[in-house]
């Protein structure tokens, strides 16, 4: 998928990871951007279109899809994390409120802009995932359920729309140092680093990336002997 003179939409463009893709696909060359958040007035990057999308409402979707005719790449990258673990007394409503956000969002968006994409010569669906859609750490519990059925859906997508075209890219992360890892200690990776993985992997037609050293160290662990998703063994 070539970048330059490429037509791309960003969910959550307006902060961390989404607006590190904005800046890196400015220097790479994207003939427009449009920079979608819930809020557009907090989109402040010069250059860019604004434009006003609640990932989990239908209308703004439909809306987005008229205001971009001319889309060639999709970068589903808005989430949240809500920090529920599987058997909290909140546990239903976060992983409710999850999943709209991080699955049935990006699964509505690609759907809703598949077309669009197949008339401008297939293009490319970028899924921004995580490491925590193959494993559970404390507290990630209602998180790990929401990512890992958004890489399932990412996977089915890939398959539904090789027909036409479209490169479909799983992205998977660790920690990131943006707004929604604020507070925690740990090593947290460089947004823009991630960008550059991601567009890198976009460029050279790839349908998965590790965008860093914990992502790859994870993938490594599936196939270990006692696989890093089961934890800890029991005594």
């Amino acid at each position: 998928m070539n970048i330059k003179d490429s037509v791309v939409l960003i969910t959550g463009a307006n902060r961390g990871l989404g607006l590190a893709l904005t800046k890196a696909l400015q220097l790479a060359g994207a003939r427009k951007i449009y920079a979608a958040a819930r809020d557009p007035s907090t989109v402040t990057l010069p250059g860019v279109h604004a434009i006003k999308l609640d990932v989990t409402n239908a209308a703004d979707i439909a809306a987005a899809v008229q205001a971009a005719p001319d889309l060639t790449i999709l970068i589903n990258n808005a989430g949240i994390s809500l920090g529920g673990s599987i058997t909290g007394i909140d546990a239903v409503d976060k992983v409710r409120a999850e999943l709209d956000a991080n699955f049935y969002a990006p699964m509505a968006i690609s759907t809703a802009f598949a077309p669009v994409l197949k008339a401008n010569g297939g293009g490319a669906i970028v899924n921004v995932l995580s490491v925590l859609s193959w494993l559970t750490l404390p507290g990630t519990g209602t998180y790990s359920v929401s990512k890992a059925a958004a890489w399932a859906m990412t996977n089915g997508l890939r398959g539904e729309l090789h027909a036409q075209g479209t490169q479909v890219l799983g992205a998977h992360m660790g920690l990131m140092d943006t707004d929604m890892t604020k507070g925690l200690e740990a090593a947290k990776a460089n947004p823009a680093d991630i960008a550059a993985s991601i567009l890198a992997a976009l460029e050279a037609n790839q349908d998965e990336v590790l965008t860093d050293e914990t992502s790859r160290q994870v993938k490594a662990g599936i196939n270990a002997p006692r696989p890093v998703y089961l934890g800890e063994p029991r005594a």
